[in-house]
């Protein structure tokens, strides 16, 4: 992973713009400056379909290293997988959007 690329693009690229990386359902996000907060960048977790698009409008956005483990505790939860389960049950389907061409991409 290049940080010349991220740190071009932290200085370049538009507020909540996302970048593909080289792992599907993984992108980059530049964060807007909130009050006292500079901009920055974030990882933005979002399932992809067949087509390389995410699934979501905005996925589970990560600031640090400490939110994923947080997150990654939360996700090892035993009773989590019982309850995605029964709202699977519950919810209907949804039928997935199509993917957009020419988007650059970062390696991962």
């Amino acid at each position: 992973m290049s940080e010349t690329k991220l740190s071009d693009f932290l200085k370049t690229g538009k507020d909540w713009t996302r970048l593909r990386t080289s792992v599907p359902g993984i992108f980059v996000l530049k964060l807007p400056t909130y009050k006292s907060s500079p901009a920055r960048l974030a990882v933005e977790l979002n399932p992809v379909d067949e087509s390389g698009n995410p699934k979501k409008r905005r996925g589970l956005i990560l600031r640090s290293s400490r939110e994923l483990e947080d997150f990654h505790e939360l996700y090892q939860h035993d009773k989590i997988s019982k309850l995605l389960n029964t709202l699977d049950s519950v919810n209907p389907q949804v039928e997935p959007a199509k993917r957009k061409k020419g988007e650059e991409v970062i390696e991962l």
